[in-house]
């Protein structure tokens, strides 16, 4: 059952930016938002979510504000081109040279004291929770992006401490001989970042085999995941 209208009051939800670039004229680029990746709020932005708010931003010849920390009295640039891409919501930017606010933030982007997005966005099509699934965020009206600082962000700092839990509780399960199922490894997986289509590959064929294996032994298994956890964390660390 799908919810039109689900919700008319802003809401936010932060991402890690992966910035790939943040050049001395203060233009940025990076995911503003990837698809398909369940959060610490059970919610899961589909594909297609920001097509329609970007449409009529570009026929209004608008685009999402551009804030400090979601401060509306705090803009520190532009963003001129956001598109919804299938792998999620890619954002490119100029922060404002002269603009305090926007000095600092690209200061700290260079430096990586500053790691993240917030998006702030309205529901309007929402497909509601079903036995424990994700509930699917399928229409946002996109109002703004904002440069945030996650170390200051409680909610970042939980998702962070969620993730690398799931993962030392993964590892130990192996220490004990007790491989989680391959859905078990598969969400570790989403829960990391990894694109849905690679981690079911990665669980149902390496993971499983490895499961499978009988001449190799459990020693086997436990140190191939092993090295893969740690690969993993390699990957999402800020």
């Amino acid at each position: 059952m799908k919810t039109k209208n689900a919700g008319a009051n802003l809401r936010t939800k932060d991402f890690a930016f992966k910035v790939k670039a943040a050049g001395e004229t203060g233009a940025i680029e990076g995911y503003a938002s990837v698809f398909g990746v369940r959060d610490s709020y059970n919610e899961v932005v589909m594909p297609g979510a920001f097509a329609d708010s970007l449409a009529k931003h570009t026929r209004e010849g608008t685009y999402p504000l551009m804030l400090w920390q979601h401060n509306p009295d705090e803009p520190i640039g532009v963003w001129n081109e956001m598109s919804d891409d299938g792998k999620g919501l890619f954002a490119k930017g100029q922060l404002l040279q002269g603009v305090r606010r926007a000095d600092e933030a690209l200061i700290m982007l260079k430096a990586g004291a500053v790691q993240g997005m917030s998006i702030g966005y309205r529901e309007v099509d929402v497909e509601p929770s079903n036995a424990g699934e994700p509930r699917k965020l399928l229409k946002l009206d996109l109002l703004e992006a904002s440069i945030v600082s996650f170390p200051a962000n409680r909610r970042a700092r939980v998702d962070s401490v969620k993730s690398d839990g799931r993962l030392s509780e993964f590892a130990q399960r192996l220490r004990d001989g007790e491989p989680p199922s391959i859905k078990e490894f598969e969400d570790v997986l989403r829960e990391a970042g990894i694109p849905k289509a690679m981690a079911v590959q990665i669980a149902s064929v390496g993971y499983a085999k490895a499961v499978r294996s009988e001449s190799e032994g459990g020693e086997a298994i436990k140190s191939a995941v092993s090295d893969a956890i740690a690969s993993l964390r390699s990957i999402t660390k800020p």
